[in-house]
């Protein structure tokens, strides 16, 4: 196939918001729209203008502040819905109408309940008043892949000739193989010879939606509909940075076919999604899951560290992560766990060295997870001086119903001296925290909090984890607390993470690179 340039077409704020639970404001819509409109994509489907009109608003907010990409609206095959999309769009800098109808024996029998020449007339009908309002028409054949190659040249025929400048060929319910549907997309590609772009629209439900988006793209798709982290409709739709990812590194096989996507805004779009409608991608998930760069097998961590390339086709930093992480547990080998105490500003070596490893790898066989803390605890037994900068000394919280959340903490450095400070917050949470930054002179940007009970009963013990930034540098440390008081366990988290954070700018400020 000859080079050329995908066009991602992203329908996250539209087919992604229909995810039971994904629903978003507006003010949150225009927000993940804007981090779109950086990374790059061509094609924002901000909403469906007739179906509510907080849709509606969204649309023309977004319209309003997205300058980069065209702004797109869907609207059903019918006058009132594209005249409604044709509203929202007016403020647009790039307008996109996109119009659809189903084509399936099945939908037309017992959804529409028309037969295929009035399914026909319909659609060239909605598609002449969506080019007459707006210049870029797309055109969408729902359920294209239950549909009946006979019919779909005639419908597409008919919608390019009333002024769709591109069709869409939708695997509405995730029916597609993807050799299969190679060869499908291939031959309509071939019939309509250059006179419109065509557009696929995978679902997930069989797990083949980026499968079948790739395999349209072989067949000669030029426009890819995709969202953020697969977000959408019961298994979800392709995913954006799976299909981009894999553009970018087997272009061997794809002939240097490539987006105008700005891979390292990836992370960052699938976690303002993630934080804004409240669903997480499973920590598997290729690309952005938590574990897509972690490495935990000893082998792979010693290859990881030898040579990055020997176990990551792509590099964390080409989605926007500064480094990869190497999670020590129970497979974790002896050069890992070196490379985890030099992070940690920990030095030991021989035979205190080898002590502690054979004591990592007893703690790693009965838990899941090994803390900074642990491995401190470890190597403070082998008689390692453990860098540690603060230590929490009391704390004081004060969060009544109605009242500001506000707490007092005191500290006490490691040359002795202690300090207090007072904060309030959004929560009590965040005044802890806050109060922390305050006395420890340090600020911080929680990126992930999780607690968990220990045992049964009201004096269970509260795990807390942390994840921290502090002073916007990366990586992000870790941090955990224990206790009954999960206020405590959590102040004692962000401590532990903001002195592995000056352990590891210590260890950085004396490296002289000379020395490699």
């Amino acid at each position: 196939m000859p080079k050329t340039t995908i066009k991602i077409f992203d329908t996250t704020l539209r087919d992604g918001e229909q995810s039971p639970g994904a629903s978003m404001t507006t003010p949150e819509k225009v927000r993940i729209a804007k981090q779109l409109e950086k990374l790059g994509v061509d094609v924002i489907e901000a909403g469906f203008a007739i179906a509510s009109p907080g849709d509606f608003d969204a649309i023309s907010e977004i319209c309003e502040t997205v300058s980069q990409s065209a702004i797109c609206s869907l609207s059903r095959a019918a006058e009132k819905d594209i005249l409604r999309a044709a509203e929202s769009l007016k403020l647009a800098k790039q307008a996109r109408i996109h119009t659809f109808i189903a084509t399936s024996p099945i939908h037309m029998e017992y959804k529409l309940k028309m037969k295929p020449d009035d399914v026909i007339r319909r659609a060239v009908e909605a598609v002449k008043l969506a080019r007459s309002l707006v210049d870029d028409v797309e055109f969408s054949c729902e359920d294209a892949t239950r549909s009946e190659m006979p019919f779909l040249r005639e419908i597409i025929a008919a919608v390019i000739e009333a002024g769709a400048q591109t069709i869409n060929i939708p695997d509405t319910v995730g029916y597609a193989i993807p050799r299969n549907y190679e060869q499908f997309i291939r031959e309509i590609v071939s019939f309509t010879a250059g006179r419109a772009a065509i557009s696929v629209h995978c679902h997930n439900d069989l797990g083949l939606a980026t499968a079948n988006s790739l395999a349209a793209i072989l067949g000669g798709a030029t426009q890819v509909e995709c969202t953020v982290n697969g977000l959408g409709e019961r298994a979800g739709n392709a995913s954006l940075e799976e299909i981009v990812m894999t553009l970018k590194v087997r272009k061997d096989l794809f002939d240097g076919a490539d987006t105008r996507i700005n891979t390292r805004e990836i992370y960052s779009s699938s976690r303002l999604l993630a934080q804004t409608c409240g669903i997480e991608p499973q920590p598997n998930k290729a690309i952005v899951g938590k574990n897509a760069f972690s490495h935990e097998s000893g082998i792979h961590q010693d290859g990881m560290l030898k040579n990055p390339l020997t176990y990551e086709i792509m590099r964390a930093e080409d989605i926007g992560l500064e480094r990869n992480t190497l999670s020590l547990g129970k497979l974790s080998g002896s050069h890992a766990f070196r490379e985890k105490l030099a992070e940690m500003g920990i030095v030991l070596d021989g035979v205190a060295l080898d002590r502690a490893f054979k004591k990592f790898k007893e703690l790693a066989d009965k838990k899941k997870i090994v803390y900074d803390d642990d491995i401190r605890s470890l190597a403070t037994s082998e008689g390692a001086t453990v860098p540690s900068e603060f230590e929490l000394i009391r704390m004081q919280l004060t969060d009544c119903s109605g009242g500001v959340p506000t707490s007092a903490v005191t500290i006490r450095a490691k040359n002795g001296e202690e300090r207090t400070d007072a904060a309030i917050g959004n929560g009590t949470i965040d005044a802890v925290f806050k109060a922390i930054d305050r006395v420890s002179g340090y600020s911080g940007k929680l990126l992930d909090y999780k607690v968990e009970a220990l045992s049964e009963g009201k004096d269970a013990l509260a795990r807390v984890l942390v994840k921290v930034v502090f002073d916007d540098s990366k990586p992000a440390v870790m941090g955990h607390g224990l206790n009954v008081d999960t206020m405590l366990a959590s102040a004692q988290a962000y401590i532990g993470s903001l002195n592995s954070y000056l352990a590891m700018k210590d260890r950085l400020q004396k490296f002289d690179p000379q020395s490699i």
